[in-house]
């Protein structure tokens, strides 16, 4: 059975356009192409959530050109991929600090949330300006000030399952601040290839490592 949410931290952009001789912001660009592929194998192998890892509190430190750029290309993306995503029925939800992004980011976030609202094959989180640590300080603020409620439900992700499968790209072997609360018990899969070169195979090998697993829950396999 497959794995019900996969939730990937796409990693080796820059490293796969500097050693190919070529501009960092082409590396993004050739992991668009995989952010398409990664969409298409999700819905192909059965999984109903896929939480990308897209940009991180800490990426505002990465040179301003770059920085800029991406959010150019976030822009971008919105214009060009919306009708696609509708007419496959992918839902797509935005995680993370949207007022510390730009208004014209914000604009197109909030376009892109709306127009694929109905969609109902897949739900496609994009984690923008996003820390775990700072969503869990939050949710832990809204939830001293209405005891009433559940911690998870001022969580990004409130109303979405935790993730059963992580991935990592690129060889690094760390979450980078991604989903610390919500991965408790997700199994995680670390793969030397850069997200420009994670295809469906990739994501099938991804998908093969995590039904091996046996997930027990802190208890034992036969309970």
């Amino acid at each position: 059975m497959p794995p019900m949410h996969v939730a990937i931290i796409m990693d080796g952009n820059g490293r796969w356009a500097e050693g190919r001789g070529k501009e960092r912001f082409e590396g993004h660009l050739q992991g668009v192409e995989s952010v398409r592929t990664a969409i298409k194998s999700a819905q192909k192998f059965g999984v109903r959530y896929l939480t990308l890892y897209a940009f991180s509190t800490e990426n505002w430190g990465r040179p301003a050109e770059e920085v800029e750029a991406l959010m150019d290309l976030f822009c971008t993306c919105v214009v060009n991929e919306t009708p696609e995503l509708i007419a496959e029925g992918v839902r797509v939800r935005i995680i993370g600090d949207k007022e510390g992004l730009s208004t014209e980011v914000r604009m197109h976030l909030d376009k892109i949330e709306r127009d694929t609202e109905g969609g109902e094959t897949l739900t496609l989180l994009l984690a923008l300006n996003y820390s775990s640590r700072e969503e869990i300080t939050r949710a832990a603020r809204l939830w001293n000030a209405h005891p009433d409620t559940t911690f998870e439900a001022h969580l990004y992700t409130n109303g979405i399952p935790d993730p059963d499968l992580v991935i990592r790209t690129s060889g690094e072997q760390r979450l980078s601040n991604f989903l610390l609360w919500q991965a408790a018990y997700a199994e995680f899969y670390f793969t030397p290839v850069l997200w420009p070169d994670f295809g469906e195979a990739e994501f099938k090998t991804a998908l093969d490592a995590y039904a091996s697993r046996d997930r027990r829950y802190g208890k034992i396999t036969n309970q």
